[in-house]
């Protein structure tokens, strides 16, 4: 049987131990594959493009788990009352195949994303960093700004969206959380002064230039977090040439990040080389360095394990029936057989 975990069950887990112990959880967990990278069969994410936005494939493996990820990235979703971002994700045994669950990734991964944004801050970002600008205050914000808060002890989140509402959004969802205070700002150059950190997480489909420039301050470190695929980018050019830049998988990064726009020699550390002391990190505390996020498959291997040992110890997830239960496996037709003779009937 394979278990099929549902937005409900992932509710309930968060419930169960609280959103910052499934942050810090999944942010251990993430770092933990980072941190045997040679372990896996790597490849980047497939993708199929189409004039609204893009559905794709992510793959990965070890010697004991296959995982991959559907999910897709729509700009324009939001006015037809649907996710900009909508995924579910595997989980099967190498050895036989078998597919053991079936998992919603839409919550997941909002929560995934910003494990991953914390760990590659706790590497890069300047020690005592306590305020972050949030540039796109869409579904992903709160989960970053939560995890910030909970797991790398930010204070102060200066937000900006171009969009109002969402805005409002953030502020009344993050209202009397002990500790974190938010101001909503006028422009991304006003939110993103005097920040430690900044974050970007916009949604739009294109060469944006969220970040110029004239923005960054000595010390910043940048997540990058919404340019994910060709074509879309956050960053300004001038930002990265200048920055220390670090990446999940190159291969992938070259054509999704904002590293797109960069020659093929310009130079970038793959993340889980810091991770596993194989490479330095921040050069000093004057250094600039960015993050190129765009989502790698071993994150979700990682969250796919995670909320399934999560999931267990609730007792947690429906038994379906997607691989039939044959008594004799060189019979398939068997399963089938009880129908065929009242089709054949009618």
């Amino acid at each position: 049987m394979t278990t099929l975990l549902t937005t409900r069950d992932i509710a309930h887990i968060v419930s169960a131990h609280g959103l910052p112990v499934v942050l810090r959880r999944m942010e251990a967990a993430i770092t933990a594959g980072f941190r045997r990278w040679q372990d896996f069969d790597k490849t980047a994410r497939v993708a199929s493009h189409s004039a609204d936005g893009v559905i794709e494939l992510m793959p990965i493996a070890d010697d004991t788990h296959y995982a991959f990820k559907y999910v897709n990235g729509h700009p324009k979703n939001t006015r037809a009352g649907l996710p900009t971002v909508m995924a579910f994700g595997v989980l099967a045994d190498v050895a036989t195949g078998t597919p053991e669950l079936v998992s919603e990734l839409t919550l997941t991964t909002a929560m995934r994303t910003a494990a991953t944004s914390v760990m590659a801050a706790r590497a890069l970002a300047r020690p005592g960093s306590r305020t972050m600008a949030l540039i796109g205050n869409g579904a992903q914000s709160e989960f970053q700004a939560l995890a910030f808060h909970h797991l790398l002890g930010i204070q102060h989140i200066r937000a900006f969206d171009t969009d109002a509402s969402a805005m409002s959004k953030l502020q009344r969802h993050l209202a009397g959380v002990p500790g974190l205070t938010v101001t909503l700002h006028t422009s991304t150059a006003e939110a993103v002064r005097g920040a430690d950190i900044v974050t970007t997480v916009t949604a739009d489909k294109c060469n944006a230039t969220i970040l110029t420039p004239a923005m960054i301050e000595p010390g910043m470190h940048l997540n990058a977090v919404g340019g994910d695929c060709p074509g879309k980018t956050e960053l300004h050019p001038g930002v990265l040439a200048t920055a220390q830049v670090f990446v999940e998988y190159e291969p992938q990064s070259r054509v999704e990040g904002d590293l797109q726009q960069m020659p093929a020699d310009f130079a970038v550390t793959e993340l889980w080389r810091v991770l596993a002391g194989q490479a330095g990190g921040r050069r000093d505390a004057a250094a600039v360095t960015v993050f190129d996020s765009v989502g790698f498959a071993l994150e979700d291997y990682a969250a796919l394990r995670l909320m399934r040992e999560l999931a267990q110890k609730l007792g947690l997830g429906t038994p379906v029936d997607l691989i039939p239960l044959l008594a004799d496996p060189k019979d398939l037709f068997s399963q089938l057989v009880p129908a065929v003779p009242q089709r054949l009937a009618a």
